[in-house]
């Protein structure tokens, strides 16, 4: 057998060395940290977006009540509980009256009293309206007699102070009257007023509702204004939304609404907005809208969270791109636009975006220009990058 040589076997090793090193630049250059960044990639193409507001909702009742008194007073009985329906007009509690009863009792008297002082005073004037009426014909008859000189001057002179005399007594008695029926309208103002006293002790349910809040019981002691019982209309609930201001250009009542209920997470329930606020939050930069539901769902309750998403109206064909385009470089807004196989940072300036991730492109690129969505790892100018379908681990 020959053996080979020195020089072959270094020959052969040599070629070995030069394999395996460019067996392991390959593999440096492709799956290496020099290797091409893989990215994604899509082009720029003109359509037209449907923008969305989402925000996270409370409900609330539009009409809301809260029953209690207009003076300070201990609370004499409450007569519903949480959750009971009530009638407009139905007695929800009582105060304690106090003294109220008491005093109607004893106007109730006065005005008896001052009823009977009336009656005297009528029956006065009627008596004092007869001596005047007899004392007018026996002056006149004196007056007659005096004429045909059969009564002295005195006699009848006399007899016309007399009828002075009853007209000044039936004038005192018609002033009596007066009084007294001024009196007797006092007492019944009075009365009116305890009356109104006694009703505002009652607290009645200024609506049909149910009872959500029962703040006091029998025996407590509440000042004016305090609630003793929370009462809503259940036709009235809706949901206050707060959405971004900055993505809140085309908010307005009438705006179709897609809600869903934390308790019911599966059912997408329909709506409008009923009502944008005037006021916005400055310190969370919200708007706040007020959202009604076309159908109340059976066991709606205040204080749910619900989220709500808004439909604006579609825009005109404007230039699209999906929103993870998007980066930032510094102080600019741009995106990875692809020029001559390598990445290329181009500011752009969008306008509305919508749910679904896409993007108004208004300046910086043109339709047909290919961007980067997606890369395993930072870009930089002239990058080298592999353009694959979907990169490992990210959705299809």
């Amino acid at each position: 057998m020959k053996i080979p040589s020195i020089g072959s076997r270094r020959l052969g090793l040599g070629l070995l060395g030069v394999l395996l090193v460019g067996a392991l630049a390959y593999v440096f250059m492709r799956s290496g940290p020099l290797a091409p960044t893989r990215v994604t990639v899509a082009q720029a193409g003109v359509g037209s977006l449907s923008p969305s507001l989402f925000g996270i909702g409370t409900v609330e009742a539009r009409r809301a009540y809260l029953i209690g008194p207009t003076a300070a007073g201990r609370v004499g009985r409450v007569l519903v509980d949480v959750g009971d329906t009530v009638q407009a007009g139905q007695l929800l509690a009582e105060m304690d009256p106090v003294d109220l009863d008491a005093r109607t009792a004893a106007l109730e008297a006065s005005i008896a009293r001052a009823s009977s002082v009336v009656a005297a005073a009528q029956a006065q004037r009627g008596d004092a309206q007869a001596r005047r009426e007899l004392a007018a014909i026996t002056a006149r008859r004196y007056v007659e007699l005096g004429a045909q000189n059969f009564m002295s001057a005195g006699a009848v002179e006399a007899r016309q102070q007399e009828q002075a005399s009853a007209e000044a007594a039936l004038a005192a008695a018609d002033a009596n009257l007066a009084a007294a029926r001024q009196d007797t309208q006092r007492l019944a103002a009075e009365r009116a007023g305890l009356r109104l006293q006694r009703d505002v002790v009652r607290l009645l349910a200024p609506a049909a509702g149910v009872v959500i809040s029962r703040d006091a019981e029998a025996g407590s002691t509440v000042v004016a204004g305090q609630a003793v019982l929370r009462l809503i209309e259940p036709a009235s609930l809706w949901i206050r939304v707060r959405l971004d201001q900055g993505r809140s250009a085309g908010l307005s009542a009438g705006l179709p609404a897609s809600i869903v209920l934390r308790s019911k997470p599966g059912v997408p329930l329909a709506g409008k907005v009923a009502r944008v606020e005037a006021t916005s939050d400055s310190i969370t930069e919200e708007r706040v809208a007020l959202v009604a539901l076309d159908t109340l769902p059976a066991g709606l309750s205040t204080g749910e969270l619900a989220e709500v998403s808004l439909t604006l109206p579609a825009t005109a064909p404007a230039l699209l791109l999906p929103n993870p385009a998007l980066q930032r470089q510094a102080d600019e807004v741009g995106v990875w636009r692809i020029e001559g196989g390598r990445p290329r940072f181009t500011a752009v300036r969008t306008g509305q975006t919508s749910l679904d991730g896409q993007v108004h492109v208004l300046e910086g690129l043109k339709a047909g220009d290919e961007v980067v969505v997606h890369s395993e790892k930072a870009l930089t100018a002239g990058s080298r990058i592999q353009v694959v379908d979907r990169l490992v681990g990210s959705a299809p």
